[in-house]
């Protein structure tokens, strides 16, 4: 696992982007012990307009505000896809919800139908962010997995523990390959 990682959480507002980004903050800094900075940007539409959660997770002091490329890279829209993908580092890793994104095939290419599962298999099409942050966890080691769940746990609506315990472990039990 590398030590420093430059992520981008990108898409639509209104599909917990901000949270996510907040959830994998909190359990790097809090639980995992490493050194954080979090950012996120919004357009001025509630939902729909363009959404984004930035984060540098390191074991060492961060010195810059915000990533400039990128590690890992999250899109759950077509515009975000877009518009970030030319920022992904070689050897970057591309994370799509094939169920909303065209993309383009090659390596460290991850699509899944993301919003899919969170509707059919999950039960809720708004635990999507959830789903997602079990397939970040799985595929890249950048939070441990119990530093997650314990994050997630804190910043979630009371009632709402068991989908989104299960959101997580769907996430984190799908199985990866490259699409070249």
């Amino acid at each position: 696992m590398k030590n420093f990682y430059e992520i981008r959480l990108s898409g639509s507002g209104g599909q917990g982007l901000i949270t996510m980004g907040m959830i994998m903050g909190e359990a790097a800094a809090l639980f995992d012990h490493k050194y954080v900075v979090q950012t996120q940007s919004y357009g001025p539409e509630a939902r729909g307009g363009a959404c984004k959660a930035e984060l540098i997770i390191s074991n060492s002091r961060v010195n810059n505000p915000k990533p400039i490329t990128v590690d890992i890279l999250l899109t759950l829209s077509q515009p975000a896809y877009d518009k970030y993908i030319p920022d992904v580092k070689p050897g970057g890793i591309v994370i799509i919800d094939s169920s909303l994104v065209k993309y383009k095939k090659g390596k460290g290419v991850y699509p899944l139908p993301i919003t899919t599962f969170a509707e059919k298999d999950i039960g809720l099409k708004v635990t999507a962010n959830v789903v997602a942050l079990g397939i970040i966890c799985s595929l890249t080691k950048v939070v441990s997995y119990n530093a997650l769940e314990r994050a997630l746990l804190n910043r979630i609506p009371p009632g709402t523990e068991n989908i989104n315990k299960k959101a997580l472990s769907f996430g984190k039990s799908l199985k990866f390959k490259d699409n070249i």
